[in-house]
Parts: structure tokens; C-alpha cells; sequence
């Protein structure tokens, strides 16, 4: 006996493909709506994550500015104390100063020169004198010069010759010369704990010599 179909297969076939496209395209939707929900979640993981580390970079910047504005008041505060110490010492410096210029002026001057005036404005001296020669000027220059620790830049402003009646019977004529010149004052260095340290290592080797 042979059956026949007369019901429309073709079209049930293409229902049963129409709902099998809609049924996979609802799962790829479903898949696709789940990965991007995963992936939203770990990006919003992630992004939360980074917003704390931004957090605590920007705490720990604003804690370190802090520190550093610390450390340049800190800073000023230090400059400003060696800077009153400095005023202090140079107060104590320049109250000695005119005692250690007339000292080195003594030690200075050599023989046949004879100062007139000493005038000190700021940290230059003006000297004015008399001189039996031009070397004995020249010597006092070289003096100021090489061997005051006190003095510096010696300059010859001027040198006229001058006579002057000698106090003798017969009223005889000398020849002397009138000179000014300017010097400059400067502060002696200290010594440096080196060199400060290197006599008194050397004195137990002199004194077991002398033993």
C-alpha cells in the first residue's frame, strides 16, 4: 500500500527552519548579551581598581607636596638662622676691625714712612703719608700686599714730592714724598678642622722624638 502526503511539507519545513534561525538567534543574542555583561563587569572591576590606585597616588602626591613645602620652609628657616649668624659674626668682626687695622698698620709700615690719616669707609681705607724714598713707599705696598692677612689690593692713588725745612741750624732742605693710597679690608680665613687636626697629630711623633 503506498502513502501519499498531501499535507504541505515544504512550507512546515521552512517553519521548522524560520523557528530554528529565530531560536539560534535569540541564543547568539543571549551569549552575546552575557559576554558583554562579563565584560562590563570586569571593566567596571578594573576601572574601579584604577580609580583606587589614582586615589591613593594623588593622597600620596598631596602627602609628599606637603612634605616638600616642609622641607623648603624648613629650608628658609636654616638659611635665614645662618644668615643672623653671619650678621652676628661679622657684628663681632667689624667691632674688632679698627683695632686689627691699626695693628696691621703698625706691622706694615716700614721705616721712613709716617702716616698722616686713616679714614675707613665701608671696607676701604684711605691712607695718606709721608716717605723718605719711593721704595720705602714701594715696600709698603709690597707689605700690604703679600704679608697682612687683614689687608688686600693695595693702590698707590698718588706720590708728589714735598720739601720740608730739616730743624737744623742751618735750615737745610729735605726731600720727602707725600703719598695717599687706598687698601682694602678682608676677613682672615679660619683655619679648617684638617688643618687644624694636623698639629695635633704631629705633636705625640715631635714629642717622641724628643723622648
Amino acid at each position: 500500500m503506498i502513502l501519499i502526503n498531501l499535507l504541505p511539507h515544504r512550507e512546515e519545513k521552512r517553519r521548522q527552519r524560520k523557528r530554528a534561525f529565530f531560536v539560534g538567534l535569540g541564543a547568539f543574542a543571549l551569549a552575546g548579551a552575557g559576554i558583554g555583561l562579563v565584560w562590563y563587569s570586569v571593566l567596571q572591576q578594573m576601572t574601579s581598581a584604577q580609580q583606587a590606585r589614582n586615589q591613593f597616588l594623588q593622597a600620596e602626591i598631596a602627602r609628599l607636596d606637603s612634605q616638600i613645602k616642609d622641607i623648603a620652609t624648613l629650608r628658609q628657616e636654616i638659611e635665614a638662622l645662618k644668615a643672623r649668624q653671619k650678621a652676628v659674626e661679622d657684628l663681632q668682626t667689624d667691632r674688632n676691625t679698627p683695632i686689627h687695622l691699626l695693628d696691621e698698620l703698625v706691622k706694615q709700615t716700614p721705616e721712613g714712612v709716617f702716616l698722616t690719616s686713616i679714614k675707613q669707609t665701608g671696607q676701604v681705607v684711605a691712607v695718606t703719608g709721608v716717605a723718605q724714598t719711593n721704595e720705602r713707599v714701594s715696600e709698603f705696598l709690597r707689605n700690604a700686599l703679600y704679608n697682612s692677612p687683614w689687608l688686600e689690593k693695595p693702590e698707590l692713588v698718588e706720590i708728589k714730592v714735598a720739601t720740608v725745612a730739616a730743624a737744623t741750624a742751618d735750615r737745610e732742605q729735605r726731600r720727602l714724598f707725600d703719598f695717599s693710597m687706598r687698601l682694602n679690608l678682608k676677613r682672615p680665613q679660619a683655619p679648617t678642622a684638617a688643618e687644624g687636626a694636623v698639629p695635633a697629630a704631629s705633636a705625640p711623633a715631635s714629642q717622641a722624638k724628643g723622648t
